[in-house]
């Protein structure tokens, strides 16, 4: 049995690298009893897994209070940390009962509970003294300031980012002295986490509940206004980023601080969470021992492309997010490259292999019908299975009885031995979770009720607020930035609505503006640090996401005016929020004429081929001509949503 003695934030505290640093925890997803346990086997530091119903994986399979109580116990005999998520925004109405399952989550063996809620924060903070919490990524953290507004006034113990941030911005988070948790490998969203109202407004099921419909995997068209396509990729996944892929960068992460190295996945079988974890677990062993090297890297890569893949990227992390960020082709798993076909004949084919496979392996053949094809010829690969072990060099014969030509890549998108592996580990573990004598722990709890109200902020916080500056004139921040690009325009006579992303890069002109305007809307918790440090009349608006009083009566704490609903609860939850809407100072969307349904660091034009460069070969994306012509992202049912990219190179996507 591995023990590991892990700190109060989660970093393992006695492993340490080859260079005196101590390595970050390992942290698993756990969809349900099996993946907890196949991450235990596999080598995590922690697991992360729902239970109940405020997560935001509400259709995992999730756990029973005893598989619950067991996994942890079986867990915490290896060292092995559980934290558990409640990363979903609640309503007023549901705060006792999220409160309640985080203490249940608690007393059967959380040792931290995963929160985006600032009420719900709260709300366990007053109740449940003791406890540890996290802020998760839907929170939306990009800035240091957002990290110290989450620790100091939240009293948040660790911050997970955003995916998008790129390694010395992460490095700069790290260095605030709050626990950093980072995701290093498995699916992205590829618009910003917490600032998505797609799913809700398009599909009447909300991300920030837990339940996306992942709008960004499905088919879309990019025209122009006269209806052309100018698509000039190949595919229609035009939202499809692929999947997150940070190994090659685990010395820089870890020479960085990050406390916690986060594999996404709580959707995903115990064969990928065993696979993943173990092969990240022997990277970090690999640092810790001092036999990391570049051709450790790629074998590793091999490996976790085992696993399900739409295809990997380090764009990120690498500051980078333009086309080699996306799998146009397609959403599903791709696999890893394991060959090519060198002949063809009657129901058999033959394939040279360029890296090894087992007898039981799946493979799949990329064959591409050419524009004459049959409509009937079929729109999927072939998937053969692999008859027998074999080595790269080797030449296998496969049975296919689909038409494909010589040359076609062979991938491998089904292993046999991962599954074996799995089921072995998860034979051995089981037993254990059986055998196990679990038993509740007491938890300190304090009365919800009068603990976290609205009465605890003075009745003059929650009066309506007074006007500093006109606000008629409203103006959104991402528009300036063409508009008045010197920054020069005086704004003393209007609210500025501020961009949902602030980072590093955002700071100094997003300061510029809070100088300049009479009043602004923050839209991310950085922005709101920064007003308070600035010292000026401030509102918010989702993402800084307000779905219940206790959120509001913290907001208002803080110094913020009016506070915007997101148009997402208007729309479908009226009812539960009319209580929070009656209350001074708190309206509708800010934008809620043309609603928002996303906005991503990514830029949807790549998809009408490269970016044009100027005479130093960089990307000016101010000066882009496509920008200034119509675009319109259009859905299976002939929906257009328009399409804008600002002079950074975000794209946003409205509701039509």
């Amino acid at each position: 049995m591995v023990i590991r003695t892990m700190g109060p934030s989660g970093q393992c505290d006695n492993e340490p690298g080859a260079a005196g640093m101590a390595l970050p925890e390992l942290l698993a997803p756990a969809g349900g009893l099996d993946q907890m346990l196949a991450a235990i086997a596999a080598g995590a530091d922690a697991v992360y897994a729902g239970l109940g119903g405020f997560n935001a994986r509400v259709s995992a399979h999730g756990f029973t209070d005893d598989e619950f109580l067991r996994g942890c116990a079986v867990a915490h005999a290896h060292g092995v940390r559980v934290y558990a998520t409640l990363n979903v925004f609640v309503f007023d109405d549901e705060l006792a009962d999220a409160v309640a399952l985080g203490a249940h989550a608690h007393e059967l063996g959380a040792d931290a509970l995963i929160v985006a809620d600032a009420g719900l924060a709260c709300a366990l903070r007053a109740v449940i003294p003791r406890v540890e919490i996290h802020l998760s990524t839907q929170a939306g953290v990009h800035s240091e300031g957002a990290v110290r507004l989450a620790a100091d006034e939240l009293g948040i113990e660790r911050v997970t980012t955003a995916r998008e941030l790129a390694v010395d911005e992460i490095a700069a988070l790290c260095a605030t002295g709050v626990p950093i948790e980072v995701f290093c490998h498995g699916a992205i969203c590829i618009g910003y986490s917490g600032a998505c109202e797609f799913s809700a407004l398009r599909r009447g099921r909300s991300a920030m509940r837990g339940d996306c419909t992942q709008p960004c995997r499905l088919a879309y068209d990019l025209v122009d206004e006269a209806g052309e396509s100018v698509v000039s990729v190949e595919g229609d996944r035009l939202l499809c980023p692929r999947d997150y892929l940070g190994i090659a960068h685990l010395p820089e992460l870890v020479g960085a601080g990050v406390a916690s190295l986060k594999i996404e996945g709580r959707m995903k079988n115990p064969d990928y969470v065993f696979n993943v974890v173990r092969v990240w677990r022997r990277a970090l062993d690999m640092l810790r021992n001092g036999t990391w090297d570049a051709t450790a890297v790629s074998a590793l890569e091999r490996e976790l492309g085992r696993s399900f893949n739409r295809g990997f990227t380090d764009a990120y992390l690498r500051g980078r997010s333009g086309a080699e960020l996306m799998s146009f082709e397609r959403a599903i798993n791709q696999g890893v490259r394991v060959g090519h076909l060198v002949t063809v004949g009657h129901e058999e084919v033959t394939v040279e292999l360029d890296a090894a496979v087992a007898a039981g392996d799946t493979l799949e053949i990329r064959f591409y019908p050419g524009a004459d094809a049959r409509p009937d010829v079929p729109k999927r690969w072939p998937q053969v299975p692999c008859p027998v072990d074999a080595v790269a060099g080797e030449r296998v014969v496969v049975h296919c009885k689909r038409k494909v030509d010589a040359g076609c890549e062979v991938y491998l998108i089904r292993s046999a031995g991962v599954l074996e592996q799995t089921a072995t580990a998860l034979e051995r573990m089981r037993v254990e979770a059986d055998a196990v004598v679990p038993v509740a722990r007491a938890v300190e709890m304090l009365p919800l009720e009068g603990a976290v109200t609205v009465g605890d902020v003075p009745e003059a916080a929650l009066a309506e607020p007074t006007e500093k500056g006109a606000s008629a004139r409203m103006v959104f921040a991402w528009q300036l930035m063409d508009a008045d690009p010197c920054g020069e325009r005086d704004l003393s006579d209007a609210t500025v609505v501020l961009d949902e992303v602030c980072r590093a890069a955002d700071a100094s002109r997003t300061r510029s503006l809070m100088r300049r305007a009479g009043r602004v809307v923050c839209r991310n918790l950085g922005q709101v640090a920064m007003a308070c440090e600035l010292g000026v009349a401030f509102d918010v608006a989702a993402p800084v996401f307000c779905a219940n009083r206790v959120t509001l009566a913290w907001l208002r704490g803080l110094g913020a005016g009016r506070v915007y609903l997101p148009a997402e609860l208007v729309a479908d939850d009226a009812e539960r929020v009319a209580e929070l809407a009656a209350c001074p100072g708190v309206l509708g969307p800010v934008d809620a004429d043309r609603p928002e349904l996303m906005v991503c660091e990514h830029c949807l034009l790549t998809a009408e081929g490269a970016c044009a460069t100027d005479a130093t070969g960089q990307v000016r994306c101010r000066d882009c001509s496509r920008r200034q012509q119509a675009r319109f992202l259009v859905e299976r049912d002939g929906t257009r949503l328009p399409v804008v990219i600002d002079a950074r190179g975000r794209t946003r996507i409205f509701l039509s």
